[in-house]
Formats: structure tokens, C-alpha cells, sequence
């Protein structure tokens, strides 16, 4: 149907955009006479305010140590709008995750939404400009499949977003005053909302270009990029990566949220196996059973579920999940439930589809485990992040050699110009893991990979050993064997914890876990 809402500041489809992905089938009526009955004969909407979400004063607290870093600069950090699927239908929408960390708005986020820090004095007036909703007196009320509130519901107000995330509204019309005073110092997360982020790169031209001239400085003009990007928004990107590094209290709660959804949604699809071993296509089963405990329990899956049955657990990102789930085989299956706050687990186990492994493929589970719990071990404060992996490959690299797999010692190959071992795991042992999966992700390499352990961070330790079918550097017994084990860390004062703990990891567990919840 043709939509014929107002072309405002939005990130949302332009009514021309939306009309023309329609015109051919467009049935909307357009009678001043139906306009008036529909937007009369509707009860009066009385609304209490909200008090404010529990995130709202941690967001506020991370706010406060934005503004420290950007002393007098104006930072805008977009929410982000749909994205098209396929003609006029979106993908589920999800805010950039930069902005939920700064709003505390989650699930129930607006595309489109914007979030300004304004400079004021030593700090910044920070507001959230979105879409609020139209009144049903409105065309947009009902011929905009995007945002009518007859398409996609009621949109919440103004007053009830400023109660709710304890921050400062305006309406997204209020926000072309904002790219009015862009100047060359004003920031962008760039990739957030490319379309939005081209209008500021304009306005910082043109702003740079009318400055030139008033000062006869035209041949000095403004560059908006260094080594192929504008380096100030990256140093922005930076910091809001760094930022998330450290857990704040609420977060840790929500990871602890996750993954015991995470941990309900393992367990029914142990419970489904007779099923899932039914079906030719088995592994759409795993995945489907999981992502029905991700929608009920969260918002989503944190990201593509990998359900790998048989050989396909030898390819590390296997997520067509099109494949059997046969007896006598393993099942890896890596999962992580999203909740509406958008934190996410990201946990892996590998199970014995008959609950019980053979002599090779226990062989190969516990020397992943011995990986694991060799790297969980050294984690406490003061630890370099780097070194949790190193002390998984030397377990990976000592049993590939007692194996007989590699050309040279577990020492030797060890040593950088070798790594012979790496080719039975090409991946890394840890990342961190928070809003994003991998989360931190432009965080500086010397406070990421070379970074010190602090209390707070959550990473994950996810050691696995993968022989191909076709890998003739094993024997033949080996090759389609995949396994790994991913656990959550959360780094504690003295020590380190195991989130996910509670999901069965060592092999008697896991068979007796298969065997008893089936």
C-alpha cells in the first residue's frame, strides 16, 4: 500500500521510498471522507508515566564518563533504522548496540532514534530524538506500513520515553536543528546509520567550506578522512568500545539473565532429540527448539545459532544447519539466548547424539576440556588477556603431538614461525562478550588482546579441536570429529568465575545428561 506519511528527519523508509516499493498494489482509500471517519470515534488515550528502568542510572553513569572524554565536542550516536529484507518487508529491527549502552533502550527501542550529546560548559545535555507517535487524525496513522500505529502498533510518547530512560525527548523533527549546527569538531558512530552519517559529513563540509571563505582560508579545506576513515569518529568508537569493556552491575546481571536462559534452551533441545533424530533435516530442529527459548526468555538469538551435527561440527561457523542428526555422531552446538536488553550469552557444548561418546570422540572431548580449564585457570586480575589463549594451545599443541599429528614437538611447534597445531584450531581461545557477541570490538589492541584482566570483564574461553573428513594428516577414525567447549567468564576480584558452570561439560556429565534429560 502507497505510504503517504511527512518526509521529516527520519531514518526510517521515505514515503516515496515506501510508495514506490508498493504502487502496483496500493488500495489505501483516499477520500477526504474516510480520512475524517477514521481519525474520529477513538477513546481518549490516558498514559502513566513510567518510573524509570533499572539501566537508566547505570546509562546515565556511562554517559557522564563519555562527556569527560569529549569536553566541547557535540557526539551523535544513532540508533539506526530498518534495514530492507526483501521489497517492502524489514528485518526485525535491533539498535546499534553503542546507543542501547547509553539510553538503556533495548528491544523497545525506536528506529530512527538519535541520541546527542549537546555541549554544555564542562559537560553535555544529552537527549534522545525519535519518532514519537502520530495522532490518529494523521494519514500516517493508518497508510504508513512503516511506522502507522494500524501497521505496527501504538509508538510510545515523548514524555513516556523521558520517564522511562530518565534522559531528556525531543520529536526527530527537532533534530534537523541539530545538523543546522554541525560543525567540523561534531562526531558520529559511522556505521550505525550510513545514510544519516552521509548528511553530517555534508554539513561538516559545508561547514568547514563557509568557514574557509570567511577567514580566506580556502586552501585549507576540511578532510574527512585519514587512512580511509574520519579519525575522530573512530577515536569516538573507540572510547565506546573501551567503555564497554568493564562490566558495570546491571550488565553482569543481565549476562547472568542470558545465560540461564541460554541453559533452559540447551536442555530442551536435549529433550527434543527423539524428534530432532526423526527429522532428515535434524539440525533445523535443534535450531528451531533453541530459538523458541530465545524468543520466549529474550529478544532473540545473539546471532546465528550453529547446530552442527556429524562432520559439519568441523567447520566453524556452520550455520545452514540443513543437515541429519544421526546416531553415533557428536552434535555442536553453539547458542546464545539475546534479552531484551540485548546482552547475550554465547555458549558452546557437544554432546553424543546416542549419550554416549566413543573411545575417539571422548579422546578428543577431554583434551578440549583440559584446554578449557587449562585457560580458566590463569584468569584473575593482572592477568594480559593474550595469555588465556596461549595457555589453551599449549594443552592443544602437547595432545595434537602425543597424537603423532604434527611434523614436530608440542615445543617447537609452539614457537611462532611454527604453529603447527593451529590447523586443528585456526580460531582464538577468548573474546569479549556483552551487547555484541563480540563485543568491544574497536576497543585498541593494547587494551583488547594485550590488555590487563580486570574485575568485571566478561569474555568467553572457547578452546575446540576440528578434523576434517578429508584431513589426511590424522587417522582415519578421527577425521569428522569436531568439538568445542565455550564457557562465560566473568573476571572477579581474587579470581575468576564460570557463568555457565551449570551446563554439564566434563564427558560423564554430558552422557548422563543426554541419557537423562531423553
Amino acid at each position: 500500500m502507497a505510504n503517504t506519511s511527512d518526509t521529516s528527519t527520519t531514518t526510517a523508509p521515505a514515503a516515496s521510498e515506501e510508495a514506490a516499493r508498493n504502487a502496483n498494489r496500493s488500495t489505501t482509500p483516499g477520500s477526504e471522507g474516510f480520512k475524517e471517519y477514521i481519525g474520529s470515534g477513538w477513546a481518549e488515550r490516558s498514559e502513566a508515566l513510567p518510573a524509570a528502568r533499572a539501566q537508566a542510572s547505570f546509562a546515565a553513569a556511562r554517559r557522564e564518563r563519555v562527556s569527560r572524554e569529549f569536553r566541547g565536542i557535540r557526539l551523535i550516536i544513532p540508533a539506526g533504522g530498518m534495514k530492507q529484507r526483501a521489497n517492502d518487508t524489514d528485518y526485525p529491527f535491533r539498535a546499534h548496540s553503542a546507543f542501547a549502552h547509553l539510553t538503556g533502550w533495548g528491544s523497545d527501542s525506536e528506529p530512527g532514534a538519535v541520541l546527542v550529546f549537546e555541549p554544555n560548559g564542562d559537560t553535555h545535555t544529552a537527549t534522545v530524538y525519535f519518532r514519537e507517535r502520530a495522532g490518529r487524525d494523521s494519514e500516517e496513522f493508518y497508510a504508513n506500513t512503516s511506522i502507522g500505529e494500524f501497521w505496527i502498533g501504538p509508538r510510545p510518547s515523548l514524555p513516556h520515553v523521558a520517564a522511562d530512560l530518565a534522559i531528556e525527548t525531543r520529536g526527530i523533527e527537532a533534530f534537523d536543528r541539530v545538523l543546522a549546527s554541525v560543525d567540523t569538531s561534531t562526531l558520529v558512530v559511522r556505521e550505525a546509520d550510513p545514510a544519516l552519517t552521509e548528511r553530517i559529513d555534508h554539513a561538516r563540509i559545508r561547514y568547514a567550506a563557509e568557514e574557509a571563505l570567511s577567514t580566506n582560508a580556502a586552501d585549507a579545506p576540511f578532510s574527512l578522512e585519514v587512512n580511509g576513515e574520519h579519525e575522530p569518529d573512530a577515536e569516538l568508537a573507540r572510547v565506546l568500545s573501551e567503555l564497554r569493556l568493564v562490566k558495570d552491575e546491571f550488565e553482569v546481571a543481565e549476562m547472568r539473565a542470558a545465560i540461564a536462559a541460554t541453559q533452559r534452551g540447551f536442555s530442551e533441545v536435549i529433550e527434543e532429540l527423539p524428534r530432532i533424530t526423526a527429522e532428515v533435516r535434524g539440525e533445523r530442529v535443534i535450531e528451531g527448539v533453541f530459538a523458541t527459548r530465545a524468543r520466549l526468555d529474550g529478544n532473540d538469538v545473539g546471532y546465528g545459532s550453529i547446530a552442527a551435527a556429524g562432520p559439519h561440527a568441523t567447520i566453524l561457523h556452520w550455520t545452514r544447519n540443513d543437515g541429519p542428526v544421526v546416531p553415533g555422531d557428536l552434535v555442536l552446538l553453539d547458542a546464545g539466548v539475546e534479552l531484551d536488553s540485548y546482552y547475550t550469552a554465547d555458549i558452546t557444548r557437544t554432546f553424543p547424539v546416542n549419550g554416549r561418546f566413543s573411545e575417539v570422540q571422548r579422546l578428543v572431548y577431554e583434551a578440549v576440556l583440559e584446554a578449557a580449564d587449562a585457560a580458566f585457570a590463569i584468569v584473575r586480575p593482572g592477568v594480559v588477556f593474550r595469555e588465556v589463549h596461549a595457555a589453551a594451545m599449549q594443552v592443544i599443541a602437547r595432545r595434537t603431538a602425543e597424537w603423532g599429528f604434527l611434523p614436530v614437538s608440542a615445543e617447537e611447534s609452539l614457537q611462532p614461525e611454527h604453529q603447527f597445531h593451529r590447523r586443528y584450531m585456526v580460531h582464538g581461545t577468548s573474546h569479549h562478550l556483552g551487547l555484541d557477541v563480540h563485543d568491544c570490538a574497536q576497543a585498541r589492541r593494547s587494551m583488547y588482546m594485550d590488555g590487563v584482566l580486570e574485575p568485571g570483564m566478561v569474555f568467553t574461553i572457547e578452546p575446540g579441536l576440528y578434523f576434517q573428513p578429508d584431513d589426511l594428516t590424522v587417522p582415519a577414525e578421527f577425521r569428522g570429529i569436531g568439538v568445542r567447549i565455550e564457557d562465560d567468564i566473568l573476571v572477579t576480584a581474587d579470581g575468576a568465575e564460570n557463568l555457565s558452570a551449570a551446563i554439564p561439560r566434563t564427558a560423564d556429565d554430558v552422557e548422563a545428561w543426554v541419557r537423562g534429560r531423553r
